[in-house]
């Protein structure tokens, strides 16, 4: 099955990829709006993305381009923190990062009415001003877009990666984890916990 080709994510060009969705249909067009207003508050709100999976689930934490922490919808050069399962990298003490590099909304009057989209890429750790290593275990050619979506009938989530391969710019410990969890993403280990993240956006 190939990647599908949808406006606002980049071209899968090399390594593994995945498309993760997860939709639901209504038959009152009002409440499609107003449930649509509803998923846009919980998919800005990064901070309480975990609260929507439950245990077992990663951790994402948002910052501005200083490397603070802060509670508000995201911008574009903002930062994300990861907190993944499992054992994290060494060099950003357990966490793993990526920058917002596109962030926008759009209507139209096709099938789909509003939709936003969000890009992330691996990047360093804002934190650190010593480094400009990327600290994830993706290497920097890869994306993940959050999209959002709502019809006349149905409101739908979805999360589309590209270009996933592993970060091997980093240290022995850090280059042998980041292999063991990008061999992970490709026999779909990362899918089942992006399927969580959008049938928790879903869920109200």
């Amino acid at each position: 099955m190939k990647p599908k080709e949808l406006f606002g994510v980049p071209i899968q060009k090399k390594g593994s990829y995945h498309d993760t969705e997860a939709k639901k249909s209504y038959t009152d067009p009002e409440q499609v709006n107003e449930e649509f207003n509803t998923l846009k508050e919980r998919f800005m709100l990064i901070n309480n993305w975990k609260s929507y999976c439950g245990e077992g689930f990663a951790d994402f934490k948002l910052f501005n381009s200083e490397g603070r922490m802060v509670e508000r919808f995201p911008l574009i050069g903002d930062y994300i923190r990861i907190d993944i399962p499992g054992p994290g990298t060494v060099e950003a003490k357990g966490y793993d990062w990526v920058e917002i590099t596109d962030l926008f909304e759009e209507q139209t009057h096709g099938i789909c009415l509003d939709f936003m989209m969000m890009t992330c890429r691996p990047s360093k750790n804002p934190q650190d001003k010593t480094s400009e290593h990327i600290v994830h275990f993706y290497s920097d050619h890869a994306t993940s877009t959050f999209g959002i979506f709502k019809g006349r009938d149905f409101i739908e989530a979805g999360i589309y990666g590209r270009n996933e391969t592993p970060n091997m710019d980093a240290e022995f410990i850090d280059k042998a984890r980041n292999l063991m969890i990008a061999a992970g993403g490709m026999i779909g280990i990362s899918k089942i916990q992006w399927k969580t993240l959008v049938d928790g956006f879903l869920d109200f």
